[in-house]
């Protein structure tokens, strides 16, 4: 199967972002990244911030079963806690941009898992903590004494709520396609590679 959408996971700090916009650039494709929390959030009626944090807030399956039991009238969904709620709206959401657009390019939100069936050539952008860090500061206005931890807590929070969701691990290099050391080899080169290594791919296909 072609590989027609191009995800990427990433590590805080790390440029993911930049390097996703930099490539859909040179394949004139969109590139898609928090526009789907906030999309999400629109339908919702609450802040892209709130939505955020949900992503934190993953239940364990005993207080999830409490939950279940607790509301047995209700719907499956209504009982679902916020985070995973949040899980199938953007769900829907992605899936619904896919039927739209033959190729784009999505930056997180479990974007490999999603669009599995579909086909993606799923990308992992990493670093050492101490460029991210760096970069955390200086292009994020991130207060130098408080980086560090931005970069823990915004790394659990993706971590978490990709595991949970997906059933894999956020950190398995095995399950993408490309791995990119993004200190290494600088923004420009990732995006460069991903395109080269993205039409190659499907070539071979």
């Amino acid at each position: 199967m072609k590989c027609k959408i191009i995800t990427i996971e990433r590590q805080y700090g790390s440029g993911g972002s930049v390097i996703g916009k930099l490539a859909a650039e040179k394949l004139g494709i969109n590139c898609y990244n928090r526009q789907i929390l906030e999309m999400t959030a629109e339908k919702c009626g609450i802040s892209p911030e709130y939505l955020e944090s949900a992503e934190e807030n993953v239940p364990t399956s005993f207080l999830y079963s409490l939950l279940l039991s607790a509301n047995p009238a209700r719907s499956m969904e209504d009982n679902l806690p916020l985070s995973d709620k949040v899980f199938l709206m953007e769900s829907r959401i992605i899936n619904e941009i896919s039927e739209k657009e033959d190729s784009f390019i999505l930056v997180g939100r479990c974007g490999n898992y999603i669009l599995e069936d579909k086909g993606c050539f799923s990308v992992y952008i990493y670093s050492d903590p101490e460029s991210r860090m760096k970069r955390a500061v200086e292009d994020y206005g991130i207060a130098p004494n408080k980086a560090e931890n931005a970069m823990k807590k915004a790394d659990k929070r993706r971590e978490t709520f990709y595991n949970v969701n997906t059933g894999k691990i956020w950190q398995d290099k095995d399950q993408y396609h490309l791995c990119l050391n993004s200190a290494l080899l600088g923004d420009e080169l990732c995006a460069e590679l991903i395109v080269k290594a993205y039409k190659e791919y499907n070539e071979k296909q």
